[in-house]
């Protein structure tokens, strides 16, 4: 029998090789290559600590597989942003089990971003550009794009299918279709606007704070100087090559001030040239999806009927979600999707005892 454990390091192995293939740069492809290597170094020790022949076994799951195919179509920094997810959870999980037995953390714990950042650093032919190119990757929107689109859809589907039991309890099924279309557009509309105004609001929060920077750039260029020389001391630079390094900074305040923008504030440029209406629009359609499906029974039939496939409906909708969420926690398939099942059952389970309860005091 398979060990998850040895699972995990042959689909990092596999997405890591995947990622390689389809990298243009060379550096960084490199990189991705040593990362494969590191992987199988990881299986062939799991494996023969498990008494597996690992040839035998070494082949990718079905989540990886998907992962894949999302790269293929979407491109392949979704599988990065999955896998760094992925990574951190694990990593998370080590570092709690060491603290429950009071074991000496002893930095393996660590996610693989800084491993894969240390290796870039290593590279001889690497550059400034590259590496400024890498470390947006692995904070870009790949993990944080799957999770928003899992997310919008269980809000919308356990949201709308705990309001239509509700109503469904009360009312013996009747009026639910009203109830359900009206829920769909008020928490999809809900939702985006609360996405604009997060965009929005961090935008301009961001903004300020580097028209700030600038300001004390022009106005202070020797305390600025002083903060340069502080940040690269930090890392372990000289501090008299720090200072050297920050008077040559500060010859273009430009150049300057992104880099006091990226280290003393931290914030990701690129970040800020996301649309807020996107969001917004993204938002609407992910969370519409998913209060559609315990409604559009109600479209096809009425009554008990109409409940039962609500609720059949329902149930799929919450399985594959849950086991979409495993796309970044690397959780069981089976056990994340039934688990989702159970908690949104529960939840409409309860409103529609509520709703039942309201319709008899109003009988």
């Amino acid at each position: 029998m398979k060990n998850a454990n040895l699972q995990t390091e042959i689909d990092a192995w596999y997405l890591y090789k995947k990622l390689a293939e389809n990298e243009e740069d060379p550096v960084v492809a490199n990189v991705f290559r040593q990362m494969s290597e590191i992987e199988m170094s990881h299986a062939v020790v799991f494996s023969k600590k498990a008494g597996i022949d690992l040839n035998s076994i070494l082949k990718p799951s079905s989540r990886a597989k998907i992962l894949n195919s999302i790269g293929r179509i979407f491109g392949y920094d979704y599988v990065l942003g999955a896998l760094m997810e992925t990574e951190k959870s694990i990593s998370s999980a080590m570092i709690n089990t060491r603290n429950k037995n009071n074991q000496e953390l002893t930095g393996s714990e660590l996610n693989h971003v800084k491993i894969l950042r240390g290796i870039l650093e290593k590279e001889k032919m690497v550059t400034g550009a590259q590496l400024s190119r890498f470390e947006k990757r692995h904070r870009s929107v790949g993990g944080n794009a799957i999770r928003a689109a899992v997310l919008g859809g269980n809000d919308g589907l356990v949201s709308n299918f705990s309001l239509i039991m509700g109503v469904a309890g009360a009312t013996e099924g009747q009026g639910v279709l009203l109830s359900g279309v009206a829920g769909l557009l008020a928490g999809a509309l809900s939702m985006a606007l609360g996405e604009w105004i997060s965009v929005k609001s961090s935008q301009e929060l961001y903004e300020n704070q580097m028209q700030l920077e600038m300001e004390e750039i022009e106005l202070n260029p020797e305390g600025e100087i002083k903060e340069l020389a502080l940040i690269y001391m930090a890392k372990g630079i000289d501090e008299n090559k720090a200072h050297e390094m920050a008077l040559e900074i500060m010859k273009d305040k430009d150049h300057a001030h992104k880099i006091l923008v990226s280290e003393e504030l931290g914030i990701n440029t690129e970040e800020l040239k996301g649309s807020a209406m996107e969001a917004a629009i993204s938002s609407f359609v992910l969370f519409a999806i998913g209060a559609f499906i315990p409604v559009f029974p109600f479209m096809l039939t009425t009554g008990t009927k109409a409940i039962v496939i609500s609720v059949i409906c329902s149930a799929f909708g919450l399985f594959g979600i849950g086991a979409a969420i495993t796309l970044f926690t690397g959780r069981n398939v089976w056990y994340s999707g039934l688990r989702q099942v159970v908690f949104g059952l529960i939840a409409a389970a309860i409103t529609f005892g509520i709703g039942s309860l309201i319709g008899v005091s109003l009988g």
